[in-house]
């Protein structure tokens, strides 16, 4: 059993370690900062359901201007939301915005923190939320979470009192946190915890209200705020050259992928804080105010604040080093205080700022960015004191064992540059997100391991430590092994090492749609990540279905090349729903794994290993029709989809749409939120509207409207108006209205039985208004609330069909759901003499 003075140490996982960023490059100024943060000693925690839920404004101000250990607790990690800047969806969205949430904490100075809440899409109540969710299972989370991190004060982003007013997973957040609250220092509530913590009782809780809440501005206006901190977050900070609000736009504008990007903002901004737990505040613009933040909060800690304070009054901004005896003696001061939390925060805080003011450079740096279990590679270790202060390195070990006693005396700016080999043992896992090793369900990731739960990524693969002494006095500093290279268009890049296995496989196609009885070839292409990898591959397939080779043979010269083999699988002769799965066999190990790396410039490249699995579907489907234009939304896969189905589609950049460009295709579809990320399109509405009335079939996906409903008139022939109405329950009961009408009988029969097997959600910004000329096709409903009719609606005009569609076929198509494509091939295929 493990105490809570044995793991302290384990807890300061809740400062996130940059472990693949380049190493920073702190300024006297940077120092200061880190020095006023160190004499801070409090801390806030702000809670909320999602990435960009979050208050950088608010975040960054606790954070620079308080100086408080300020974190962010996300529940999810996005995973249920869309991509606007690339393919990733679910899981690798969720990785994704992981590290764009971290990328948003490293500029406003805030912590990140998850539980293993799965982002499942729009949820309308908290109730669905938490029954999908797990309530328990999430509680747990949240409540381990404050005992770890030890907030004085914690906000929530959103309201708990007002459940069915906005997502559930927003208000879900709210009340979770409020529960937590209390239980958090309960010791007989997740008892289990406390072998590795410890209870704790937060000071205060409040929610951060704004006149959004009340509806309007001027009913904030109106509103009592007697219960309310009033903070004044646009502060100008001299030493950063930048006001608050800058800050944390540059934060926000870390969420590219939900299309976060904006301008800076400056001058006086208030932020409102409505107290609902704790004491009262004397003082209306300080939530810390009657909590003791001082050294005298931990006993001993007066000494150490003595000497602190000091050195902060009298800090020399032009020579930091000179500093090093007093951080000395402050750190071997902080070794003595008996609170084993604000010891070990404070040590790690203290002793970045003594690297920092000696400019003292440790690096591992691996001489590739990978390796496998029980291979090996030179580590480049880098180590350089670029002051006068006399420091020794005495020896280098990685966590693996391998030690090397150096006892170098390190002078002023003079590079000691040297090798060391790292074994990786056979048992040691790959690298991979920790929250996707083992299958999850829905609403939950499956995390075994205590202590990892709330980290916002994977420990780093191994550790250097460097044993040093400074002016005599002994200290070790861990670091991760990186890889470190350059590229000649962006010069130096740091990424994580990572531990892959020997090979691994992939297929391109995530679900594969047999129409027919015909076989398919399924190319699987094995990477190596070896040199001279040799061995054997099979396809793994259910019952029903047959492949033509049970084993084929491989042989890959080079680490980094790749080779495609292929298997041809023949599907049962009725429809079927299974999987396939290719099996590497190397020298008696079994791989399963794909390699899945997600790049951007603004976040750390990551690699994630997922099972390697294909979906493969058999299904009895007519069509009509071939050439398909299709004009791409966001994060769009469905042009991949049709192609499976036999159609040929021709992706349309907008502004090569000209008068009778269009009358080629027998379809043309406007992909999900074209009109929202495409400024130009509406522009060619008329010349779309022409294809129509010439005989063209016309299909457009779903597109957002703000509050108002306003932003997309014009979008159809006839009047037409967009709402925020969605139906998030995937099981939902489906009523067919327009029983005769083509899309439901030709090709494809159309039952209520294909709307089975959905995923996430039926569909989303239905029309609520529209013509006469339109007919509703379908009507469906969530528990409890009224029937929505304009989630398909079909207008003839001209010779041709119009439709617009709210339908989440972009989730249905990539997922292989059968009645999915049956729907989508009759809206294809809608005969144009038909008119209803």
């Amino acid at each position: 059993m493990r105490t809570f003075l044995a793991s302290i140490i384990g807890l300061l996982f809740f400062h996130n370690a940059l472990i693949s960023q380049a190493p920073i490059k702190s300024s006297a100024t940077d120092i200061y900062h880190s020095l006023q943060k160190l004499n801070f000693l409090g801390t806030a925690l702000y809670i909320a359901a999602h990435p960009d839920d979050e208050n950088t404004r608010l975040i960054s101000y606790l954070s620079n201007e308080v100086k408080a250990q300020t974190g962010y607790l996300s529940l999810t990690r996005g995973d249920g939301g869309q991509n606007l800047i690339g393919p990733e969806l679910r899981e690798l969205l969720g990785t994704l915005r992981t590290q764009e949430l971290l990328a948003a904490r490293r500029i406003d100075g805030g912590e990140q923190f998850f539980t293993r809440a799965n982002d499942f899409g729009y949820s309308k109540h908290p109730n669905e939320t938490l029954k999908i969710w797990d309530k328990e299972a999430v509680l747990n989370d949240v409540v381990w979470i404050i005992r770890n991190f030890k907030p004085d004060v914690i906000i929530n982003r959103f309201d708990h009192r007002s459940p069915g007013s906005t997502h559930g997973h927003h208000t879900s957040s709210a009340m979770l946190s409020v529960e937590a609250f209390d239980l958090a220092n309960d010791p007989s509530v997740f008892p289990n915890q406390l072998e590795s913590t410890e209870v704790w009782q937060p000071k205060r809780l409040f929610f951060n209200t704004s006149w959004w809440f009340y509806g309007s501005e001027d009913k904030f206006l109106k509103a009592n705020k007697s219960n309310m901190l009033s903070l004044d977050v646009g502060v100008y900070y001299p030493l950063k050259g930048l006001s608050n609000n800058e800050i944390a736009a540059l934060a926000s504008s870390q969420h590219l992928c939900q299309g976060f990007g904006r301008l800076s903002n400056r001058g006086s901004e208030k932020e409102y804080l409505e107290l609902l737990k704790g004491n009262t505040p004397k003082d209306p613009t300080n939530v810390f105010e009657g909590i003791d933040t001082s050294w005298s909060r931990v006993e001993g800690g007066e000494a150490v604040g003595k000497i602190l304070y000091a050195l902060e009054k009298e800090f020399d901004f032009t020579n930091p080093a000179k500093h090093l005896p007093a951080l000395l003696k402050a750190h071997k001061a902080i070794q003595q205080l008996k609170d084993a939390y604000w010891r070990s925060l404070k040590t790690k805080a203290l002793e970045n700022i003594i690297l920092d003011i000696n400019g003292l450079y440790l690096e591992a740096s691996a001489t590739a960015p990978h390796m496998y279990p029980g291979g090996n590679l030179p580590i480049n270790i880098e180590v350089l004191n670029r002051s006068s202060n006399a420091i020794t390195l005495k020896s280098v070990s990685i966590a693996n064992g391998q030690e090397e006693h150096k006892n170098i005396v390190l002078k002023e700016n003079d590079k000691e540059s040297f090798q060391m080999n790292l074994d990786i043992p056979k048992n040691t896992p790959y690298t991979t997100p920790y929250w996707l090793i083992e299958k999850g369900s829905i609403g939950m990731y499956t995390v075994k391991d205590q202590e990892l739960i709330g980290r916002p990524e994977s420990p780093a693969a191994f550790e250097v430590t460097f044993e040093l002494t400074l002016n005599g006095y002994p200290m070790r500093i861990k670091k991760p092994v990186v890889y470190r290279y350059s590229k000649p268009d962006k010069g130096e890049l740091y990424q994580d090492f990572v531990v892959l296995p020997k090979a691994s496989a992939s297929i391109k196609d995530k679900v594969l749609i047999f129409p027919n009885d015909q076989p398919k070839l399924i190319p699987i292409t094995i990477r190596a990540h070896k040199d001279n990898l040799k061995g054997e591959i099979q396809l793994h397939y259910g019952k029903g279905w047959e492949v033509d080779k049970e084993v084929q043979f491989f042989n890959i010269e080079k680490k980094g090349d790749q080779t495609t083999i292929s298997f041809q699988l023949s599907p049962p002769t009725e429809e079927d729903e299974s999987y396939v799965s290719p099996i590497i066999k190397v020298n008696g190990e079994e791989i399963s794994k794909e390699l899945i790396e997600i790049s951007y410039d603004h976040i750390p490249k990551q690699t994630v290993l997922l099972p390697t699995e294909t979906k493969v579907v058999r299904i009895n489907i007519d069509k009509a029709g071939e050439h398909i234009g299709y004009i791409v939304g966001a994060g769009d896969d469905i042009p991949e989809s049709l192609e499976q189905i036999g159609y040929k589609v021709h992706k349309i950049d907008p502004m090569t749409i000209k008068s009778g460009t269009l009358s080629q295709f027998d379809a043309v579809v406007v992909g999900i939120r074209a009109y929202n990320v495409n400024a130009d399109l509406k522009f060619k509405q008329p010349f779309l509207m022409d294809y129509v009335k010439e005989g063209g079939n016309l299909i457009i996906q779903y597109n957002t409207v703000d509050r108002s409903g306003k932003g997309m008139e014009n979008l159809a022939p006839y009047p037409l108006s967009l709402s925020r109405d969605r139906v998030t329950e995937e099981n939902s009961a489906v009523e067919i209205l327009a029983k005769n009408h083509p899309v439901v009988t030709t090709p494809n029969i159309i039952t209520a039985k294909d709307f089975d097997g959905w995923v996430q959600e039926r569909g989303l910004y239905f029309p609520d208004q529209w013509s006469k000329e339109f007919t509703p096709i379908l009507s469906m409903h969530d528990q409890g609330e009224e029937a929505l009719k304009g989630s398909l609606l079909v207008a003839p005009y001209g010779k041709g069909y119009y439709m617009y569609t709210g339908l989440s076929f972009f989730r249905e198509l990539p997922a292989g759901v059968p009645g999915a494509f049956k729907l989508f091939a009759n809206m294809l295929s809608l005969d144009k003499r038909e008119k209803q």
